[in-house]
């Protein structure tokens, strides 16, 4: 189930990562276009920051942060559970 879900958000963040990047390259392009003086939607781009790249932005990061609890508890609780296999349990009247 944890591995399941952790693959999801991984996923996730994979497409948000990547829509990120082209909202900056759009950004970038935009921003270049603006002083170059042709028109390629830094307007838009602007009016669109606040309802969409705000959210992405604060998903990306927030996504990554819980990602990296997720594997961080999974991988503690694995070592936790290979370290209970080895211990043997003693019988009474062993030892």
């Amino acid at each position: 189930m944890t591995s399941k879900l952790l693959n999801g958000l991984n996923t996730l963040l994979v497409f948000n990562t990547f829509f990120v990047l082209g909202s900056f390259a759009w950004f970038v392009a935009a921003l270049v276009g603006r002083s170059a003086g042709v028109p390629l939607g830094f307007d838009l781009w602007y009016k669109l920051w606040e309802p969409v790249f705000t959210p992405a932005l604060g998903l990306l990061m927030g996504g990554a942060l819980l990602s990296g609890l997720l594997s961080q508890i999974t991988k503690r609780l694995s070592q936790r559970a290979k370290q209970n296999e080895r211990v043997p349990i003693l019988k009474s009247g062993e030892g």
